[in-house]
């Protein structure tokens, strides 16, 4: 199994050279620093924007956390990266799209009955997948390597 750390890594250096290779001058964000991962300015003078990379490599899902569910910040933008597959790929979302969902997949979960009928339990925890509940079964397509989101 490899290390979350190096999964993590792989998924900011695979975002930071799809950012440079389309021109912007993107670099990494220190350390925890709060909701950026990657630092990016347009070449001409555009306005800066942050980006917050999650990364599975598994596929199926990305963790997130109750925090994620008001975070909807128009100079942010969240890149999902899916190193499960040969051609690892990337999901560019605005914060606004990412917060709602998971706010009402959340919410909806909540409401669902869980195993014998019992009341699912709160937690901070929250996931985004392309299964979730509130929206149809494609819904993230339109945001697969939709990198135009960040032309300005």
């Amino acid at each position: 199994m490899v290390d979350k750390a190096l999964i993590g890594a792989a998924g900011e250096h695979l975002v930071l050279s799809r950012l440079l290779a389309r021109g912007m001058l993107a670099a990494q964000a220190p350390r925890g620093v709060r909701k950026a991962d990657i630092l990016v300015n347009y070449l001409d003078g555009g306005s800066p924007f942050l980006v917050q990379v999650k990364t599975s490599s598994h596929g199926r899902s990305w963790a997130m956390n109750e925090k994620h569910e008001q975070i909807e910040d128009l100079d942010l933008v969240y890149c999902f990266v899916n190193l499960a597959v040969e051609h690892p790929t990337v999901h560019v979302m605005p914060a606004s799209v990412v917060a709602a969902v998971i706010r009402e997949s959340h919410a909806t979960w909540l409401a669902t009955p869980g195993r014998n009928g019992a009341e699912h339990r709160d937690s901070p925890m929250r996931n985004l997948s392309p299964n979730v509940p509130v929206r149809d079964a494609n819904w993230m397509d339109e945001y697969l390597e939709n990198w135009s989101l960040l032309d300005r």
